[in-house]
């Protein structure tokens, strides 16, 4: 960890914010666009963005690109940072700040770590080996078991064949769920009830030392985030999860957006629920304590529908996807978003602050704006590329339904009412499109599924609007 030469210590949030706010130590955020820590420039003076896609094309203040040329396309999020850091004119960039920057990432390997420090930046996060061994969700079951946290019944177990699958999972019913160890819960979950269902996925299944064979419930899935400190274990609000839209994505349980909402706002999620999710994510900050782990985490839960059992899903050792709502909700409530905190730990900064009381306030969800997103994902079997791209900022739907853009804006609140929408779009013109790659996302008010888990009208005619747009500024690509 990094610390300032004066020994600093904060007390409460007015005094959190305003070290932040003033705080003009340079800090970087490197990824492929900034939307996991969308908007935080206005809480931390020193932030500033370097990322592989323009998406508020030259717009925005603080972010630097250093856009790949067309072909080149770095291998997931981590091959982004990895790209960029060995770019000369991030390296000119990070110079012009001096010695000791500190630098943030969503995703990082020992390569980047290694690129990192050749460039004298501070890696704000715990070691990449680490968090790799974090993430397996063999680990992550044997940590919640550990915990007293309850999963779905599963048996973690090597698998050589449907047999070997069938033996294995004996007790567990006719309908499985098969999760490799590490890699995004879309591409590597597997739904077998027969042999059919088994053998594309064989050979993954093979070569995983284990894998995780659940017993398949009918259930609903939510996220919460938490922040491990010295003092004790922040939780954010528990949120519902859009996964498997074949609207939104073409993977079966792949993420595609997320709901918060106020405890009057729904029957979908109870206070006892919420509860049960905010105790997970401090018995899970403990073991994480334990393991040498400190800062940002998400737990992933399945609710089951039949029983009401709240089983622990998966676990994301790092800032999520769900972080811009999760910071959003503490700015409406003019509390420290999770963020802040995952830096004080980094920095080495003591600070005093009611722990308990900021995790009670979201299990009560009183009555507070409801914010959503969507994933938009190109959900076709074919490759495409962009000839044009609608801009990033603030969209309007009009009563019709049709969508036109309104203006430019960076942050969450610049969204007004529920007729509009902050877009960030994550491709560049001239770039190409494979089925399951991200076209942009969209942060909105209000709420996008009923309790019935179906799209409400509204956010199908936002994703329909935007399928439209991408569909006619889009060619096919080598077919």
């Amino acid at each position: 960890m990094s610390s300032p030469s004066k020994k600093i210590s904060l007390n409460g949030a007015k005094e959190i914010f305003d070290f932040f706010r003033e705080y003009r130590e340079p800090l970087f955020y490197v990824s492929t666009s900034t939307y996991n820590v969308l908007a935080a420039e206005q809480w931390i003076g020193g932030l500033s963005f370097i990322n592989t896609l323009d998406s508020f094309d030259g717009h925005h203040p603080r972010i630097f690109t250093a856009v790949p040329p067309p072909g080149v396309t770095p291998q997931g999020i981590a091959g982004a940072c990895n790209y960029l850091l060995a770019q000369p004119s991030v390296a000119d960039r990070v110079r012009l700040t001096g010695p000791g920057a500190g630098v943030l990432f969503l995703m990082f390997d020992e390569r980047t770590e290694a690129l990192a420090h050749g460039l004298g930046l501070n890696i704000a996060h715990p070691p990449a080996k680490l968090r790799q061994h974090l993430d397996s969700k063999i680990t992550t079951t044997r940590l919640a078991t550990r915990a007293g946290i309850s999963s779905v019944p599963n048996v973690l177990a090597h698998v050589d064949s449907y047999r070997t699958l069938r033996e294995v999972a004996s007790e567990l019913g006719p309908d499985l769920v098969v999760q490799l160890p590490m890699g995004d819960s879309g591409a590597t979950t597997f739904f077998i009830s027969s042999e059919t269902d088994y053998q594309p996925h064989a050979d993954e299944i093979a070569a995983s030392p284990e894998v995780k064979v659940m017993k398949r419930i009918r259930c609903r899935q939510t996220t919460i985030e938490g922040c491990v400190t010295r003092h004790g274990t922040l939780a954010g609000p528990l949120m519902t999860e859009l996964v498997g839209f074949p609207e939104l994505t073409p993977y079966p349980g792949g993420w595609c957006g997320n709901e918060m909402f106020a405890a009057n706002a729904s029957t979908l999620i109870s206070q006892d629920v919420r509860r049960q999710a905010g105790r997970a994510v401090v018995a899970m900050g403990e073991q994480l304590r334990e393991q040498g782990y400190w800062g940002a985490f998400g737990l992933d839960f399945l609710l089951d529908q039949d029983s009401g059992t709240l089983y622990l899903g998966e676990m994301n050792p790092r800032i999520t996807g769900a972080s811009p709502l999760t910071n959003q909700a503490a700015h409406d409530r003019n509390q420290p978003p999770l963020l802040l905190f995952h830096l004080l730990e980094w920095l080495g900064i003591d600070f005093s602050f009611d722990i308990e009381e900021y995790n009670q306030r979201w299990i009560e969800a009183a009555p507070a704006p409801n914010w959503s997103q969507l994933i938009i994902d190109n959900v076709r079997d074919e490759s495409k590329t962009m000839t044009t791209v609608p801009p990033s900022g603030i969209w309007h739907m009009q009563p019709d339904g049709g969508l036109r853009f309104s203006r430019r804006g960076f942050r969450v609140q610049d969204v007004a009412d529920e007729s509009e929408a902050l877009f960030m779009r994550t491709i560049d013109a001239g770039h190409t499109t494979v089925q399951g790659s991200c076209l942009g996302r969209l942060t909105l008010r209000g709420r996008l599924i009923g309790d019935d888990y179906c799209l409400t009208p509204r956010a199908a005619a936002w994703i329909r609007g935007f399928r439209q747009i991408f569909d006619s500024a889009a060619k096919a690509s080598g077919a």
